[in-house]
């Protein structure tokens, strides 16, 4: 496909303090776009904010709630004057033997990554058909295949993927692209943090080659931005992921046979492991009862 020049066009990213979020917003700028950034903390999308190339605004939110994004969507087209592009990143994670997760927590991370990408797009979607622009939801190798130890973070990747693939067929004549990113193991503050337990860092370097590695997050922003700009169904943050597409029908079966051995090799060691929302974005998440002071910082380039 051509691609779309990002000169001029107005981005809306979530979870956009950190990680990906933060390094999409950079990159979309770099590329000539005016970013509206969207999370939980307001002085690290100020800070983000401020360093981006050109135009740029930022509004602390929860994308789980529906009124506030509401107001969100259309104070970013008031500033803006038009909304092309919404990439839904905001995102949650937690670990451990679902028997003993922490149920508030199994279920932020369900409502965060499912219920909030949900919220971001109906929001945005009016200003989207109005730009025929183009959705871009976020989901994961856990979409592709399960993995013990990750019941939330895999059912609601998951769920993002199957809601995404639904929503392109009922907007596609309306001029609106929706594609689905998937994303493996990315060096972010989420993958970090799961990692500080012991045993859930070895599970998962004991997950077949490439699965298990970690990888550096700027070529697989790249690879999301040359999705947007090509309006992509599909984008692969590693290109390995494709084609594990192709064989995720195998992958249950093989994950419970394999699981299994492992889960027993493990489970003296994990009634230790942390339950609750893991990484910088969780421990913000976490903090979420406390007064969000609604920030908003324009940046003219």
């Amino acid at each position: 496909m051509s691609k779309v020049s990002l000169e001029g066009k107005v981005a809306v990213v979530t979870g956009a303090a950190r990680g990906v979020g933060e390094l999409l917003a950079r990159k979309l700028s770099a590329r000539g776009a005016e970013v509206a950034l969207v999370g939980l903390e307001a002085e690290e999308l100020a800070r983000v904010s401020e360093q981006l190339y050109g135009v740029s605004a930022h509004w602390c939110a929860d994308v789980t709630d529906h009124e506030t994004m509401t107001k969100v969507a259309r104070q970013v087209t008031e500033r803006f004057g038009k909304v092309d592009i919404v990439v839904a990143n905001a995102g949650v994670a937690n670990g451990g033997p679902f028997a003993d997760s922490d149920p508030e927590a199994w279920r932020r991370v369900i409502e965060v990554n499912l219920v909030g990408s949900a919220v971001t797009a109906r929001a945005f979607l009016p200003a989207l058909i109005e730009s025929r622009g183009y959705l871009l939801q976020i989901a994961s190798l856990a979409a592709i295949t399960p993995a013990p130890m990750m019941t939330a973070y895999c059912a609601s990747k998951s769920g993002v993927e199957a809601y995404a693939h639904c929503l392109r067929a009922e907007v596609a004549h309306r001029g609106v692209r929706v594609g689905v990113g998937y994303l493996s193991w990315t060096d972010t503050d989420m993958v970090r943090g799961a990692d500080r337990d012991a045993a859930m860092r070895e599970l998962r370097q004991r997950l077949p080659w490439p699965a298990g590695k970690t990888y550096p997050p700027g070529p697989a922003v790249d690879r999301l931005v040359a999705g947007i700009e090509r309006r992509s169904s599909h984008v692969y943050g590693q290109g390995w992921l494709r084609g594990l597409q192709a064989v995720r029908g195998h992958l249950p079966g093989i994950v419970a046979t394999v699981g299994q051995r492992e889960m027993r090799r493990f489970e003296p060691r994990l009634k230790g492991v942390s339950t609750g929302l893991v990484g910088a974005g969780g421990e913000a998440d976490e903090l979420r009862r406390l007064p969000c002071t609604r920030s908003v910082t324009d940046r003219n380039a």
